[in-house]
């Protein structure tokens, strides 16, 4: 009895204590971890700094599959396959009262889900299952309900309830219910933010290559059901993060959302955002990049030509267009190139302090990002440093690498994205 009447009175406190969406306007902010860090559950102090280089590297061009799929052949062996559903993790709560799960943020999918009693076939994870039935605001949506036709891949139930099934490139899946629920996210000004009636996905029936520590996802997407455009015009249609560096482990990255995600002041560049299908996918416009003074053009000008992604760790283009890349950054550094020990990344070199690397500039439509040396080049090892842009039939995509250190932010409204250099770590 004592248990439930604490419960009750945390609840209680909780409530008082928090923001609806509605009362949000002015912005909040939340702490987002990559998932190597120290404050991470992923974390292991048992590997090596270099040993969680070369993880993240892997699992990014693993992530390539995400957004093309044919990368990843049916005989590809799943051994092979790490996991690849983005390097970030949130803290959010579901239900009332809430349950705190800890959620893979991606910016690559849409669907909010976590894994549901009763789980007939789920991955093992350490936390435990949502029970809806102790969820006094979960609701199953019917089949003919406005929610259900909002997300593409629904089913109908004997029950006539509406069933999901989210699949990703590197075969991970999730099935289940889908359901409206309050879900509520900390705010890093110490009042949570509560959002009422957001569909989510109660999974019944999830495996692939999650870990045990991760109890869901946090879509953060474009299309219809992503967290961003379910929060709608209390918002703005406004979010920006700020990402720290690999290397900054003891600091956390910062998802930034309504007027606290506005991006303004001093060296503040600004791109279009391409509407393009999926609409899941951020797509900006890349004209070409400057090393030094030799500008390389991008042979593919269309419109919508690249994904910006937070989840994918290295920068993505052309095999051609990175082989013009490497000759320039070559032509540029005093130092022979070697072979990457991991046979992962294209052009690497011996590591030494006086290591310097040439200055790049992405110029996508209408905004140039000058980029650090720690945007473009990363250690591998102790005697081993890599160049960031790898090429790779497909999908371009914009790497976390390439935008750490800059605020980055999304008007989906006025359909921006901007960029402005920042120390993120403050």
């Amino acid at each position: 009895m004592a248990t439930v009447n604490a419960l009750a009175i945390s609840f209680l406190i909780l409530c008082l204590s928090s923001l609806s969406i509605t009362e949000a306007k002015e912005g909040f902010s939340l702490d987002i971890i990559r998932r190597d860090a120290p404050k991470s559950p992923f974390y292991s102090p048992d590997e090596t700094y270099h040993q969680r280089v070369t993880k993240a590297l892997k699992r990014s061009v693993n992530r390539v599959s995400h957004f093309d799929p044919t990368i990843i052949t049916p005989n590809t062996a799943q051994a092979d396959i790490i996991s690849a559903l983005g390097e970030y993790v949130m803290n959010i709560s579901i239900g009332t009262p809430p349950v705190e799960i800890l959620a893979i943020a991606d910016t690559g999918s849409d669907l909010i889900w976590t894994q549901c009693k009763p789980c007939t076939e789920c991955y093992k994870q350490a936390a435990p299952f949502f029970d809806p039935e102790q969820s006094s605001t979960y609701k199953d949506l019917s089949c003919d309900s406005r929610q259900c036709t909002a997300y593409e891949r629904t089913s109908c139930s004997t029950e006539e309830t509406c069933e999901y099934s989210a699949t990703y490139g590197d075969r991970s899946f999730s099935n289940g219910n889908l359901a409206i629920e309050t879900v509520t996210l900390g705010s890093t000004n110490g009042r949570p933010v509560a959002l009422r009636n957001i569909i989510f996905g109660c999974g019944h029936n999830d495996d692939g290559t999650f870990n045990e520590n991760a109890t869901g996802i946090v879509g953060l997407g474009g299309g219809s059901v992503s967290l961003v455009t379910q929060m709608g015009s209390s918002i703005g249609g406004k979010f920006s993060y700020c990402l720290v560096p690999f290397l900054s482990s003891e600091s956390s990255s910062k998802i930034n959302f309504g007027s606290n995600g506005v991006v303004s002041g001093t060296g503040v560049v600004t791109t279009p955002l391409v509407a393009k299908d999926p609409d899941t996918f951020y797509f900006l416009t890349l004209e070409s990049i400057s090393v030094g003074t030799k500008k390389i053009h991008f042979d593919d000008a269309s419109e919508g030509n690249i994904i910006i992604d937070s989840g994918t760790t290295l920068t993505f283009l052309p095999p051609d267009i990175v082989s013009k890349l490497t000759s320039a950054v070559s032509d540029l550094i005093k130092a022979d190139p070697i072979s990457d020990p991991e046979g992962v990344l294209d052009l690497c070199y011996p590591y030494s302090s006086d290591f310097k690397a040439p200055q790049i500039t992405v110029h996508f439509s209408g905004a140039d990002v000058v980029l650090s040396p720690e945007n473009t080049f990363i250690r591998t090892s102790d005697t081993t440093v890599c160049f960031t842009f790898k090429g790779m039939e497909g999908q371009s995509i914009y790497g976390n690498l390439a935008q750490a250190n800059f605020l980055v932010g999304y008007d989906t409204k006025a359909k921006t994205v901007s960029f402005k250099p920042t120390d993120c770590s403050k």
